[in-house]
């Protein structure tokens, strides 16, 4: 049996903060008490928080060490071990490597490497390189063509925690400015105007012709197995719906005020991105974070391309008016955790995995993470 005490830590709760002692044993937290502690040996966090492990639900962040340069494609398990150790330095101790299936780009860097980055999830985690703990959550490009061979590949993977439907077609959802569209997807290589003009007609025809069709069969094979479901982009009253009607749990990055409106009446809880949070708005131009959040709109962060952005937005969320660090904390800990139905993380509380934080704020006015522990061992 192994036992160690925290103590002099400034402990944030799911509802309160306070200086105290938590009490681990064997990878779980046995206690949580205010005041200080005669435990011999017990570590002095000098004040520092005391936070939960930080549970991320969709990060693309893999995706910049799978393809580091336009037209520059690297070894996946590489890749995989470095974004395992961003998260870890990040606070991030649960984490859901988003992969898409069906990418619209044909041929693209996503294509290419969505078998080979799954592949490299499963070894790492086999053979004990990872830090923190990793799963998987397949984002389903309904309008691709070819999403269903990938997806039913994936549909039974043992990780599988999340499935999102997203329909990435110019002219409506995230990309409803072409001009903002146009701007993103000519990063990797320029289009003269009729180039541009014909690949928008396919993307329309595309769309017509199997967004809907898949997006059923993806809802139906999710439900039936009892994976969790997320809508991306909701944008306007029709696209809540559907999702409602397909009983889908979660509106990732909804889009305007309105649909974040529609979400929460129905009970779907709402994710933003904790770029825009800290960017202060959308690098697309919808909706900002801090909006949504000052209308109580706000149920769970993302980190989405930035993984040390969760705990950034995180104290930003906190300062806010009818906002608390108690509950800003949530949204990156016990509401994404709740979400996905992992119940024992998230808080800090006693029977909990003892996944925590060591956080001190820098000179600059940043939160920063001095220790990270997975079950009780220190992981960064």
């Amino acid at each position: 049996m192994t036992q160690h005490t925290i103590r002099n830590a400034r402990v944030v709760t799911a509802d309160e903060e306070f200086t105290g002692c938590v009490h681990i044993e064997d990878g779980t937290i046995r206690a949580v008490d205010r005041g200080d502690t005669s435990v011999p040996g017990a570590q002095d966090w000098e004040g520092d928080w005391l936070l939960p492990g930080l549970v991320e639900l969709h990060t693309d962040n893999l995706e910049k060490h799978l393809s580091p340069r336009p037209g520059v494609l690297w070894n996946a398990h590489s890749a995989m071990t470095v974004h395992d150790a961003q998260c870890a330095a990040a606070g991030i101790t649960t984490v859901l490597d988003s992969v898409v299936v069906g990418d619209l780009d044909e041929g693209g860097p996503r294509t290419q490497t969505q078998h080979t980055s799954i592949a490299a999830l499963h070894q790492c985690r086999d053979e004990g390189l990872m830090r923190v703990d990793h799963w998987l959550h397949l984002r389903c490009e309904v309008s691709a063509p070819d999403i269903l061979e990938s997806f039913n590949q994936y549909i039974d993977d043992p990780l599988l925690r999340l499935v999102s439907v997203m329909d990435h077609t110019p002219g409506q959802r995230q990309w409803r400015d072409l001009k903002s569209y146009r701007r993103y997807t000519e990063r990797n290589g320029r289009y003269n105007d009729s180039e541009f003009d014909a690949m928008i007609a396919q993307r329309k025809v595309d769309q017509q012709a199997y967004a809907l069709p898949h997006r059923q069969l993806i809802v139906k094979a999710s439900k039936a197995r009892a994976v969790p479901l997320a809508s991306h982009d909701d944008t306007l009253l029709s696209d809540v719906e559907l999702a409602v009607t397909e009983g889908v749990g979660m509106s990732e990055f909804p889009t305007t005020v309105a649909s974040a409106q529609a979400a929460r009446q129905a009970g779907m809880a709402i994710i933003m991105g904790g770029p825009n949070m800290v960017k202060g708005g959308s690098h697309s131009g919808n909706v900002s974070a801090a909006e949504l959040a000052q209308l109580d709109l706000l149920d769970i962060f993302s980190s989405d391309y930035v993984p040390s952005s969760l705990l950034m937005s995180t104290f930003m969320l906190g300062q806010l008016e009818c906002w608390s660090l108690p509950k800003a904390v949530r949204t990156v800990t016990r509401n994404p955790a709740r979400a996905i139905g992992m119940l024992d993380r998230g808080e800090i509380t006693p029977g909990f995995r003892a996944d925590l934080l060591r956080v001190r704020m820098n000179r600059a006015g940043m939160p920063t993470v001095l220790e990270t522990w997975l079950a009780g061992k220190r992981a960064y």
